[in-house]
């Protein structure tokens, strides 16, 4: 069995478990309070910390994990990213009072005193930047150190900065983008057996990926049309049309397009004549 640990809550939690669902994995949950479930076939869904996953998987007491690229980074444990989960945007960033003289990393003096939950992402990054500083490690709630005279700066994970602003902080340098990844250990990547399932369980999830933003659209479109109509469905790799039986004037497109065109294809499609326009969503896209 290869078991997969997962955010048991947080952030992560609710959206790793959709898309493993999306993916054809079921969880089989016996109580809201187990520490595991079976997904169905090879797999085992292990819930533990979002902080430790990479703990788990470089020691070996999980196989893969999915957890924050910032809390891989924080754990500089040596496991392997498989594939970029694209939710739980966020960064790390460098944040300084709004009514400060920090307004760039230039700004920061030596030796400023920096609260953070992440130390050794700090400390690395002002290591690279030639920035001597001294890390002043917290648990939480960074954004209160300034005030209380504990730092002279903070570094800490924000989503749209609104925390920062409500507390007077303004941000000066971004040190880390962050999402959600697929991590594996090193060692078993390229192991027979286990290498194929983790490479098909990747497919799977990459396809489901690449289909969430994308929508299946329909239409009987004017023959006379067609070369408009292959501008306005440009498709993946141009539109698909398909003859309709006792069709007259009129053929079957079919095409893979952007959500967020919907709106504006379906304007350019009746305004050439297409009628039956019909948008479905997509469960999963191989390229």
């Amino acid at each position: 069995m290869i078991r997969i640990a997962l955010p048991n809550k947080g952030r992560l939690a609710e959206a790793a478990r959709d898309l493993l669902e999306r993916a054809g994995l079921a969880f089989d949950i016996t109580s809201e309070r187990a520490l595991q479930a079976a997904l169905g076939g090879d797999f085992i869904a292990l819930f533990v910390r979002a902080r430790d996953i990479p703990e788990f998987v470089a020691d070996g007491a999980a196989d893969l994990g999915i957890t924050g690229r910032d809390l891989v980074a924080e754990s500089r444990r040596e496991v392997e990213t498989l594939l970029d989960l694209g939710f739980g945007r966020c960064r790390i960033v460098v944040a300084a009072g709004d009514d400060g003289a920090i307004a760039s990393l230039d700004d920061v003096p030596s030796g400023a005193r920096v609260a953070t939950p992440f130390p050794h992402v700090t400390a690395a990054y002002f290591e690279r930047n030639a920035k001597p500083i001294t890390v002043v490690p917290v648990s939480g709630a960074a954004e209160i150190a300034p005030h209380l005279g504990v730092a002279d700066i903070i570094v800490d994970l924000v989503s749209t900065g609104s925390t920062l602003k409500t507390n007077g902080l303004r941000e000066v340098a971004t040190v880390l983008e962050s999402t959600a990844v697929l991590i594996s250990r090193r060692e078993r990547i390229d192991e027979g057996d286990y290498a194929r399932r983790i490479a098909e369980l990747t497919t799977a999830l990459e396809s489901v990926l690449r289909a969430q933003d994308k929508r299946y659209l329909m239409a009987n479109v004017p023959r006379d049309a067609l070369a408009e109509i292959k501008r306005i469905l440009p498709g993946i790799s141009g539109p698909t049309i398909v003859d309709v039986l006792d069709g007259g004037g009129h053929v079957a497109a079919h095409a893979v397009v952007d959500s967020r065109e919907i709106y504006r294809i379906i304007a350019e499609l009746k305004a050439v004549g297409a009628e039956g326009i019909l948008v479905t969503k997509i469960e999963r896209l191989m390229p």
